[in-house]
């Protein structure tokens, strides 16, 4: 049965070949049979050089980590339709899109896009020995979106009994692919949930093709038999991409039940996913997660709980992955990522977490947040913890000076609103700090160092703005939440700017 970590890089990682011996000593040490690279735009394809930000992965990378670990295999996983945009949203693969500032996928009847597919497989070959490449296929929710697809896919169907034209798109563009794949001696392995959305687009596919059928809640029970005749990996992930940290039972349950279903159905095996560790929230802070997994892959009723694997860092675990969940609102477990570190860090305008947020720090609450993120720096044994947990803390010291700022400056008292926000450019400052000490640590994000000086900046620019018409110098008093957003513009009172909401598309 393969065991596989699969470690997403594309969200911004940029690892070196130390970070990537430590994610291969991991996996290695845990159990896994295989290292997963998950990687997108974030590898250095000489097809794409127009594409190679800071950081990217290196064939001269992946050569001596295959050398360095010659009993795990690396898998490649990289994505030929769906989560494009890291190359579409360069200028050189604009031509690519489906849709402009819309989604995230690519266009399969673009003749050059189709080309590009092929020779990134191509290069991916030669780069990989592992028998897998994994190509992709997942999300692909804009099929048929442009009008060249909606054209080339009317009226066809794989099965006239059961037309779906969307399936037929899909298995059009994927098939050549996936024979590639094979012609080079290869196994190609793709996401399944598009096939449980359109089933027709299985028939015909070659069986060789390995079906990673994901579900981030529960097993795969109910959904690895619709794949019959194909062989299916079981798929859970860390509960990280809608957490401040991590939800550490939703973690375990999903684990567990995947684990579990994997056994009893005779799967082909299990793949552990770590998305978007990212946000201030490192990777080496769920490395005992991660270990953890590949136990429970061998041993699904295993009496080992998720908080014990922890080991010295239990208690710092089940502040953050427990207690924190069950303070409920904003910190409680959801299907999307995490809104609050969303708002605050990833839009270019940290006050939109005051918008939405602000009930998160009324009364005690922001109190109990305070103390209970206290408590976990405490326990923290290592910096990877502790820059997770000051992290946080900086998040909630940002809400609350916020919030105190709106008060003075709705009473006109702008001069207290700037002393109240005047702090938070040393709070934006110490998250760089610490997504700088990530990032040299085990690779982690460089979009997250410019994120925070980016929000840096917008506080500088609000506090000039208080100074300027905090005083009713228009004639008016701007709502805080018009001040505080980007395309604030004095004397438009109106918001035209927001009236017209088909301009900004």
């Amino acid at each position: 049965m393969h065991r596989i970590w699969m470690v997403d890089l594309a969200r911004e990682q940029a690892p070196t070949l130390d970070h990537l011996y430590q994610y291969a000593a991991t996996a290695q040490n845990a159990g896994y049979t295989a290292l997963g690279l998950y990687l997108e735009h974030r590898f250095a394809y000489a097809d794409t050089p127009w594409s190679q930000g800071k950081g990217v992965v290196t064939p001269a990378q992946i050569q001596s980590l295959q050398s360095e670990f010659p009993s795990l295999q690396i898998i490649p996983f990289i994505n030929l339709l769906g989560h494009f945009e890291g190359f579409f949203n360069c200028e050189e693969g604009r031509i690519f899109r489906e849709e402009t500032f819309t989604g995230l996928q690519a266009c399969p009847s673009c003749p050059e896009f189709v080309t590009l597919c092929q020779n990134i497989i191509t290069e991916t070959i030669a780069t990989f020995k592992s028998e897998i490449i994994h190509i992709g296929g997942d999300e692909t929710a804009q099929l048929g979106k442009c009008p060249r697809c909606a054209e080339r896919m009317a009226g066809q169907a794989i099965d006239p009994n059961k037309p779906d034209e969307k399936a037929w798109l899909y298995q059009d563009h994927f098939t050549p692919l996936i024979n590639q794949v094979i012609a080079a001696g290869r196994r190609p392995a793709m996401w399944g949930d598009m096939f449980l959305q359109h089933p027709t687009a299985l028939e015909n596919l070659p069986k060789q093709t390995l079906i990673f059928d994901w579900h981030y809640v529960n097993g795969v029970k109910e959904s690895a038999p619709k794949f019959n005749g194909f062989e299916v990996i079981a798929c859970p992930t860390t509960a990280v991409y809608n957490a401040a940290w991590m939800h550490l039972n939703r973690t375990e349950h999903n684990v567990r039940e995947c684990a579990k279903d994997a056994h009893e159905l005779n799967l082909a095996g299990f793949c552990l996913t770590t998305w978007e560790q990212v946000m201030l929230n490192p990777y080496d802070s769920i490395f005992p997660a991660v270990e953890w997994a590949a136990r429970i892959a061998i041993n699904p009723t295993s009496p080992e709980s998720l908080p014990e694997a922890f080991g010295e860092a239990e208690q710092w675990a089940r502040n953050l992955g427990i207690e924190l969940e069950e303070m409920g609102g904003v910190w409680a477990a959801s299907g999307h990522r995490h809104k609050l570190k969303t708002r605050l860090l990833l839009m270019g305008n940290p006050f939109l977490a005051w918008l939405h947020h602000r009930d998160e720090i009324q009364g005690e609450r922001a109190k109990q947040l305070l103390l209970l993120i206290e408590k976990s720096i405490h326990y923290a044994p290592n910096e990877a913890c502790k820059n997770v947990s000051f992290g946080l803390r900086a998040m909630i010291e940002a809400l609350i000076m916020m919030n105190e700022a709106h008060v003075h400056y709705a009473k006109g008292e702008a001069d207290a609103a700037i002393g109240k926000l005047a702090p938070m450019r040393y709070l934006f400052e110490t998250l760089a700090r610490l997504a700088k000490e990530n990032n040299e640590r085990i690779g982690g994000s460089l979009a997250d160092i410019q994120r925070c000086n980016i929000a840096k900046a917008h506080i500088e620019t609000v506090i000039t703005r208080i100074r300027k018409y905090g005083n009713r110098e228009l004639g008016y008093l701007p709502a805080f939440e018009v001040l505080t957003n980007p395309r604030f513009t004095p004397h438009d009172q109106s918001c035209w700017w927001l009236v017209n909401k088909w301009a900004n598309e």
